[in-house]
C-alpha cells in the first residue's frame, strides 16, 4: 500500500503543479498563494461561513485563517460582514471580483485538463473515469481524519 500511496500522491501533485503553473500564465492577475485560493473556494462553497468554521474546513488555526481573510479583504477578493446573531463574529463572502477570477481559473483548469484527456486513449480515459468514485471516497476519508 505504501508504494501505491506514493505513486498516487506523486501523480496528483504532479498534475496539480503543472495545471497551476499553466493556468497562472493564462489567467490575468497576480497569482495567489495556495492557502488563499483554498480559502476562497471554501467561502464560495459556503457563503456566510465564519472564520472558525473555515479554519476547521481547511484544517488550519483560526489565527492563520484570520490572516488570510485580512489579506484577501485588502485585495478586494473577500468581504467580511458582521454576523447579525453575534456582532463580534464575521461572516465571509467572496466579492464579484473573486467570483470572476475563480470562474476564469475554473475555465482555464478545466479546459487544460479536458484537452489533455482528449489526447489519451479511450482505455486510459475510461480507467480514469472509473477510478473517480474511489478517489472521491479516499478524499472523504482523508478529510475526516484528525
Amino acid at each position: 500500500m505504501t508504494e501505491l500511496a506514493d505513486r498516487l500522491l506523486g501523480a496528483v501533485q504532479g498534475i496539480r503543479r503543472v495545471v497551476r503553473r499553466r493556468v497562472r500564465a493564462d489567467v490575468p492577475g497576480m497569482p495567489l498563494p495556495g492557502a488563499q485560493v483554498e480559502l476562497l473556494r471554501v467561502v464560495a462553497d459556503h457563503p456566510g461561513i465564519g472564520v472558525a468554521a473555515a479554519a476547521r474546513e481547511l484544517h488550519l488555526a483560526n489565527n492563520s485563517v484570520s490572516t488570510l481573510v485580512n489579506q484577501l479583504a485588502d485585495a478586494g477578493l473577500l468581504r467580511r460582514e458582521a454576523d447579525p446573531a453575534d456582532r463580534r463574529a464575521a461572516r465571509l463572502e467572496v466579492t464579484a471580483a473573486a467570483a470572476d477570477r475563480m470562474a476564469a481559473w475554473r475555465r482555464a483548469r478545466t479546459g487544460l485538463v479536458a484537452d489533455a484527456l482528449a489526447e489519451l486513449s479511450e482505455e486510459d480515459t475510461v480507467a480514469i473515469e472509473q477510478a473517480l468514485p474511489a478517489l472521491e471516497n479516499l478524499m472523504g476519508i482523508l478529510k475526516e481524519q484528525p
